[in-house]
């Protein structure tokens, strides 16, 4: 069975940090590139880092650049967005989906294969 298992998720005070993690199983990840989205209530999903499987190429959004990290384990099958300096308006639901593609990563959720149930982060004191 095909999925994408994130974990990590929590409450965190404001300018702490969280690690979340994106595991796949029954398929590798070495094809595939993988984009965190997050969610906010009322808000429309947005993207907010990608990684290409390729070379690594990854991006970031303007609003977590300079605080999150991107980064691929093809070994343990596995991705991790490491968040720091949280801000409460980081707070949202936040899904890691697989682009079936080696040279390129993209923050349109409208190209994404597989998608993970999601994982609640609460930025607040």
């Amino acid at each position: 069975q095909v999925q994408l298992v994130e974990s990590g998720g929590g409450l965190v005070q404001p300018g702490g940090s969280l690690r979340l993690s994106c595991a796949a199983s029954g398929f590798t990840l070495d094809f595939y590139a993988i984009t965190w989205f997050r969610q906010a209530p009322g808000k429309e999903r947005e993207g907010v880092s990608c990684i290409s499987s390729g070379d690594g190429s990854n991006y970031y959004s303007d609003s977590v650049k300079g605080r999150f990290t991107i980064s691929r384990d093809n070994a343990k099958n596995t991705v991790v967005l490491q968040m720091n300096s949280l801000k409460p308006e980081d707070t949202a639901v936040y899904y890691c989906a697989a682009l079936t593609s080696l040279y390129e990563c993209s923050m349109n959720p409208g190209r994404m294969r597989y998608w993970g149930q999601g994982t609640q982060v609460t930025v607040s004191s």
